[in-house]
C-alpha cells in the first residue's frame, strides 16, 4: 500500500514531517535543593496512568529534593520509550512532572517500493500498528529496510521516513523509498593467486561478475554476506587441492564513483602444497582393534592432502562405530604438518565422547508440511544417543526431499547435562509445478508437452502427476501417484496408468499402441543399494502395417496383453544424479512375462557408469559406460513391442533402430533378442563462465544387436559384428532447457545399417 505524504486525514487534520523533527530536549527546570517532598503531581498524561509515571521516579513525597536522584528520575523516565518529552519543575514543595506522550503507530505505508514487496518490507520492521512510535526505532527500521535493500544488491537505495500526525495522539508512518539501481559486481580480481588462474578460482566463487547473460540470476549483485561466503568456498577449495597453509588475507570491495557497481579484491596466500604422510589410527575404546577400521579411511600415504577426505574419512569410521554398537565415540583428526618436507602426517583420534542422550527434536517453520515427513528423514530419535554425524546426514536427507528452500538442523542443551535438543528449522517453497514445454529432437521432432504435478500432496510427501507428451512420432498420456512411506515403512509404492502411441513408420513401418497400469514398490537394502519391483498389464496393438512391409511384421499385426512382473537392483554412489562429476551406478533388472496374458518371456538387462575426474584438470569428466540385454520367449518367438533396438541415443552415428536384423527387401528394422554397447565420454570445459553451462564431449560408443531366431530366415540380414563410432558433442544448460548436438562418425558398421552423423535435441519446460 502506498500512501501520499501530506493527503492522507483520519478523523481530524492531517500534518506530515520527517520522523524526527518536532521533539522538544529533554529538560530538568532549575531546581533548587532543600526541603522535602510533599507531593507529586503529574500533568500531560493521555493513555498513561499517573502512577505509571511516578513509578519511574528516584524519590517519592517526604524525600528531600536531591539534584542527582531528579537527574536519574529524568533519565528513567525517557529511557521508557513512553515519552516525547520530560520535564521536571518545583512549585513549593510540589514535583511537577510534564510529560509529551509519545504517539502511537495507526498504520505503516511504504512508497515507491516496486522490486520489493511490501510484505518483505514489513517483515523486517520492528515498528508495528498500535505500537509506541519513538524515533529510535524508526530510525533502526530505517537501516534494516537499507540492508534488506543491499542484500538484493540495491546500495544507491535511499528511505526517508515520514509521519503524518492524527488527532488523539496518532500517526500514519510512512517510507518514502527510491531503490537505485541495482550495483552490480563489475570484476573480481585476485592478488597472490600463482597455483590457479583467475578463471579457476571466479569458477569457485559463488559471487559472479555481471554480464548480459546473467539476466535470471542475482549472484552478480554485491552481496556482503555472500561474499563471507565466497571466502569460506575459496579455503574449502585451496584445502581440497592440498594447500594446507592457504588463507585469505583480505576480501576488498569498493563501490565505483558511479555507485553503480563495485570492485571485489581477493587478497590470498596459497602457500605450499602439502601430500599425506603417515597415516594411523588409534583408540582407548576397550576392546576395539584399531586396525578392523583402517578400510574405513579413505586417505593413504602420497595423496594430495584433501581436508574434503578427512571429513569423509571421519563419517565413515563413525557409521562403522555405530554398527559395533559404539554409540559414544569423538574422533578427532590431529594434524602434524612437516612445512620442511611439505607431509602432514594424520592421526584419527578415537575417543569415547559425553554420553548424551537426544531429549527431544522440535521442528519448526513447517506450515504445509507434516511433522512426520520430516521426522522419518531423521537418522535420530527421541531417546537415541547423540550422533553429530547422524545429525549431519539427517539434515541432507531433509534438504534431497526437495520440499524447502532452507534446511537448518542444529542441537541445543537440553534440561540435563546428559540431554540434548535437536532444533529443525525449515522453509517451506512451493512443490506444485505446472509446465508447458516445447522442443525438437532428431528422433521425435517437434515435441509439445504439458505436466501437472505435486510432490507434497497435502503434505504428506505423496507424488502425484499427469503428465501429456505429443510429437511427431509419440503421444504419451500418464497418470502417476508414488506414496514414499507405505505402510510408515521406507517402502515408495505407486500406481501408473498410461497409454503410449508411437509412429514407427520411419523404421519399420508400423503403429504400436499400448494402453495399461502399473504397480511399483521400491526399498532400501542399504544407504546405496536399493530394489524396486513391480507389476505391469499392458495391451499393446500393432496396426498400421501396408502391404508393402516386411512378412515378419505383417505376421504381427493384432492385438495381444503382457502381464508382467519386473524387479531392478541398483547400487549408486553417484555425488549427483543429474549431473555427476564422480562414482557409479550399476543396475540389473528381470521381467517376467506370462501369469496371464498373450506373452510368455524372460528379458534380463545389466548396466553401468563409473565417473571420475581427470585430477590435473578441472571439470574434465570421464565417464565409461555399458549395457548389456538378453529376452528369450518361452514356448514363442519374442513379439516385436518386446525386443531391443539400437540407435539414435543409444548408438550415435546411427539412426533410431539403425543397426541390428533387417528385411533387405523392405529396409524395415526388424529388433533383436540380445545386445551389448558401451560408451567412454571425456566431458571438457569450453573456457567460458560455468553459468553459462556450455561443455564440450568427445565420445566413443560401440554396440552390436541381433536376433537368432531370426537371422537365418529369407530376406534377413543379422550380423552380431561390433558397430562403432567416434565424435564431438555440445552440451548448452540454457536458461530455456538443454539443449544438445552430437557429430559422429562410423568406424565399424554393415552396409545395411542406417547411420545418421548429426543429432540435435532441444527440450524446454515453462
Amino acid at each position: 500500500m502506498a500512501l501520499a505524504v501530506g493527503i492522507l486525514t483520519i478523523g481530524g487534520q492531517a500534518r506530515a514531517e520527517t520522523a524526527g523533527a518536532g521533539v522538544a530536549a529533554t529538560s530538568v527546570a532549575q531546581i533548587p535543593e532543600g526541603g522535602t517532598v510533599s507531593a507529586i503531581r503529574v500533568d500531560g498524561t493521555q493513555r498513561i496512568e499517573p502512577s505509571t509515571v511516578r513509578s519511574y521516579l528516584q524519590l517519592q513525597p517526604g524525600d528531600p529534593f536531591d539534584a542527582g536522584r531528579l537527574d536519574q528520575s529524568l533519565k528513567a523516565l525517557f529511557a521508557t520509550g513512553l515519552f516525547a518529552d520530560v520535564a521536571l519543575r518545583r512549585e513549593g514543595d510540589t514535583l511537577v512532572v510534564k510529560v509529551v506522550e509519545n504517539p502511537i503507530i495507526n498504520r505503516i505505508a511504504f512508497e515507491g517500493n516496486k522490486r520489493l514487496k511490501e510484505d518483505q518490507l514489513q517483515s523486517e520492521l520492528q515498528l508495528r500498528p498500535r505500537v509506541v512510535y519513538t524515533r529510535t526505532r524508526v530510525q533502526s527500521d530505517v537501516q534494516r529496510i537499507l540492508d534488506l535493500y543491499r542484500r538484493n544488491g540495491r546500495f544507491a537505495a535511499t528511505v526517508e521516513p515520514k509521519v503524518i500526525k492524527l488527532d488523539q495522539n496518532r500517526v500514519d508512518l510512512v517510507f518514502e523509498i527510491d531503490e537505485g539501481p541495482r550495483t552490480e559486481v563489475e570484476r573480481i580480481n585476485f592478488v597472490g593467486n600463482e597455483k590457479f588462474s583467475r578463471g579457476t578460482l571466479l569458477g569457485v566463487l559463488r559471487t559472479k561478475e555481471s554480464r548480459w547473460y546473467r539476466f535470471l540470476s542475482s549472484d552478480d549483485n554485491y552481496d556482503p554476506d555472500r561474499l563471507n561466503y565466497d571466502k569460506e568456498l575459496l579455503r574449502q577449495y585451496y584445502l581440497t587441492q592440498g594447500y594446507a597453509d592457504f588463507r585469505v588475507v583480505s576480501a576488498v570491495a569498493e563501490l565505483t564513483p558511479e555507485r553503480d557497481a563495485f570492485y571485489i579484491t581477493f587478497t590470498i596466500e596459497e602457500g605450499e602444497r602439502y601430500q599425506f604422510g603417515k597415516i594411523d589410527l588409534t583408540t582407548n575404546l576397550k576392546g576395539l582393534d584399531p586396525e578392523t577400521l583402517r578400510d574405513r579411511i579413505t586417505v593413504a600415504e602420497g595423496d594430495w592432502y584433501d581436508a574434503g577426505e578427512v571429513e569423509k574419512s571421519i563419517t565413515a569410521l563413525t557409521d562403522a562405530l555405530g554398527d559395533l554398537q559404539y554409540a559414544f565415540v569423538d574422533i578427532r583428526p590431529k594434524v602434524d604438518r612437516h612445512r620442511d618436507a611439505h607431509t602432514v602426517d594424520l592421526t584419527f583420534e578415537v575417543n569415547e565422547g559425553p554420553r548424551v542422550y537426544v531429549e527431544r527434536i522440535n521442528i519448526n517453520g513447517n506450515l504445509r508440511t507434516l511433522d512426520e515427513v520430516i521426522r522419518r528423514e531423521m537418522l535420530l530419535s527421541e531417546g537415541d544417543p547423540f550422533n553429530t554425524s547422524k545429525l549431519k546426514r539427517s539434515e541432507e536427507r531433509i534438504r534431497k526431499l526437495d520440499f524447502f528452500d532452507k534446511v537448518n538442523v542444529t542441537n541445543a542443551e537440553g534440561s540435563q547435562p546428559d540431554q540434548t535438543v535437536i532444533e529443525v528449522d525449515v522453509t517451506e517453497k512451493s512443490t506444485g509445478e505446472i509446465s508447458l514445454g516445447a522442443g525438437f529432437s532428431t528422433t521425435d521432432g517437434a515435441l509439445g508437452d504439458f505436466s501437472i504435478s505435486e510432490r507434497n500432496l497435502l503434505g504428506r510427501g505423496q507424488d502425484l502427476r499427469f503428465g501429456a507428451t505429443v510429437s511427431q512420432r509419440t503421444q504419451q498420456y500418464d497418470i502417476s501417484f508414488t506414496e514414499p512411506y507405505f505402510l510408515n515403512r521406507d517402502l515408495a509404492a505407486g500406481v501408473d496408468l498410461f497409454r503410449i502411441v508411437r509412429d514407427n513408420q520411419t523404421y519399420s513401418e508400423y503403429n504400436e499402441t499400448d494402453t495399461g497400469f502399473g504397480l511399483h514398490l521400491g526399498f532400501p537394502l542399504t544407504e546405496r543399494l536399493r530394489e524396486r519391483v513391480s507389476y505391469s498389464f499392458q495391451q499393446t496393438t500393432i496396426s498400421d502395417v501396408p502391404s508393402t512391409a516386411s512378412i515378419y511384421i505383417i505376421d504381427q499385426v493384432g492385438t495381444r496383453n503382457v502381464s508382467q512382473v519386473s524387479h531392478e537392483l541398483s547400487y549408486d554412489t553417484r555425488n549427483s544424479k543429474t549431473d555427476p562429476v564422480n562414482g557409479f551406478i550399476v543396475k540389473v533388472g528381470n521381467d517376467f512375462a506370462g501369469l496371464g496374458g498373450d506373452a510368455d518371456y524372460v528379458r534380463t538387462r545389466l548396466s553401468g557408469t563409473y565417473y571420475f575426474p581427470i585430477p590435473t584438470w578441472d571439470q574434465w569428466v570421464l565417464s565409461l559406460g555399458g549395457e548389456a540385454g538378453y529376452i528369450v520367449g518361452l514356448g514363442q518367438d519374442v513379439f516385436i513391442a518386446d525386443r531391443f533396438f539400437i540407435g539414435g541415443d543409444t548408438l550415435r552415428g546411427f539412426q533410431t533402430a539403425g543397426i541390428g536384423p533387417r528385411d533387405i527387401s523392405t529396409g524395415d528394422a526388424l529388433g533383436g533378442n540380445q545386445f551389448y554397447r558401451g560408451t567412454v565420454e571425456l566431458r571438457f570445459p569450453l573456457g567460458l563462465p560455468d553459468e553459462l553451462g556450455l561443455f564440450g564431449h568427445a565420445f566413443t560408443d560401440v554396440g552390436s544387436l541381433s536376433h537368432v531366431e531370426i537371422a537365418s530366415t529369407p530376406n534377413v540380414v543379422d550380423s552380431a559384428s561390433l558397430r562403432a563410432a567416434s565424435g564431438l558433442g555440445l552440451q548448452w544448460r540454457s536458461p530455456l532447457g538443454p539443449i544438445g548436438i552430437d557429430f559422429a562418425i562410423p568406424v565399424a558398421k554393415q552396409s545395411y545399417d542406417k547411420t545418421q552423423q548429426f543429432r540435435f535435441n532441444f527440450g524446454t519446460r515453462f
